[in-house]
C-alpha cells in the first residue's frame, strides 16, 4: 500500500518519507507524482508529491520462496557491465547534471566489478548535493541506482567529493572492535547502520570472515544490523 507525501521541495518530502517509515531511504520505491514549482507572482504554485512505499512490503512472496529466489540467484551477476553500458550511463549522469541548479560535474566512470559501476562527482557545490547527514546523498544514490538498474539492469556506487570513501572509513574504524569481538567469540553483530554504511559493513565484515556466514537482519524498529556467525553460513546471504 503505497502513501503519498507532499512537501514543499523533493528532499523535504524524502526527508519526510523516511521519518514516516523509519527507515532509511535506499528501503524505500519512491514514485514522483509531482515536481514543485514557484509558479508565477506567488500563483499556481505547486508542492512536490511522491508515492512512497517500502521495499518489504512490496514483497509478497513467502518467505521460504523469497529465500529460495534469493539462493537462486545469490552468484549470478545482474548484468555484465560493458564499454557500451558504461557510455550511455556516463551520457545520462552528464544530461542530469547539466539540469541541475549546482556547481557540479561528473569526474569519471568505471567499472566496479561484473555488475556494478561508480560514479564520481565533484564541484564547489559538492557539499550541497551531499546535504546534512548526507540526506541529499541518499536521495541521489537511491534515484541514480534506480534509473541504472532499471534501464540498465546495473547497479551503482556513488561518491560525491569523498563522501562515500569517508564514510567508508569511519565504518572501518567502527568495525576494528567487531572484528576483534568476532575473532575471540566467534560471532558479533554491528550496531544498526544507516543506509550505505550497512552495506560498506557487510562487504568488509565479508572479506574479513570469508568462511562465516555474514548477513543482513533487520531489529524491531526496522534498522539494519550486519551479524556474523558460525551456526547460519550455509543459509541465503542477504
Amino acid at each position: 500500500m503505497s502513501t503519498q507525501i507532499e512537501a514543499k521541495t523533493i528532499d523535504e518530502a524524502y526527508q519526510k518519507a523516511t521519518k514516516e517509515f523509519d527507515c532509511s531511504i535506499i528501503e524505500l520505491d519512491i514514485q514522483i507524482l509531482q515536481h514543485p514549482s514557484a509558479g508565477l507572482l506567488g500563483m499556481f504554485k505547486k508542492n512536490a508529491i511522491i508515492s512512497v512505499t517500502k521495499k518489504d512490503e512490496k514483497l509478497k512472496e513467502p518467505k521460504k520462496e523469497r529465500q529460495k529466489n534469493r539462493n537462486s540467484s545469490k552468484n549470478i551477476p545482474v548484468c555484465s557491465v560493458n564499454d557500451e553500458v558504461m557510455l550511455q550511463i556516463e551520457e545520462g549522469v552528464k544530461k542530469l547534471l547539466s539540469a541541475s541548479c549546482y556547481e557540479i560535474e561528473l569526474k569519471k566512470i568505471e567499472k566496479y566489478n561484473d555488475n556494478t559501476v561508480c560514479i564520481y562527482i565533484d564541484g564547489e557545490d559538492a557539499a550541497l548535493l551531499i546535504g546534512k547527514e548526507g540526506y541529499r546523498y541518499k536521495a541521489f544514490s537511491y534515484l541514480l541506482y534506480n534509473w541504472a538498474n532499471i534501464k540498465y539492469d546495473v547497479n551503482v556506487r556513488l561518491e560525491i567529493a569523498e563522501f562515500l570513501s569517508n564514510q567508508k572509513e569511519m565504518i572501518k574504524k567502527y568495525l576494528e572492535h567487531v572484528i576483534e569481538k568476532i575473532k575471540n567469540n566467534g560471532r558479533a553483530q554491528t550496531k544498526v547502520l544507516d543506509g550505505i554504511l550497512v552495506k560498506i559493513a557487510l562487504e568488509e565484515l565479508r572479506a574479513e570472515f570469508p568462511d562465516k556466514y555474514v548477513g543482513i537482519r533487520t531489529a524491531r524498529n526496522g534498522g539494519k544490523y550486519v551479524l556474523v556467525n558460525d551456526f547460519n553460513r550455509d543459509k541465503n546471504k542477504e
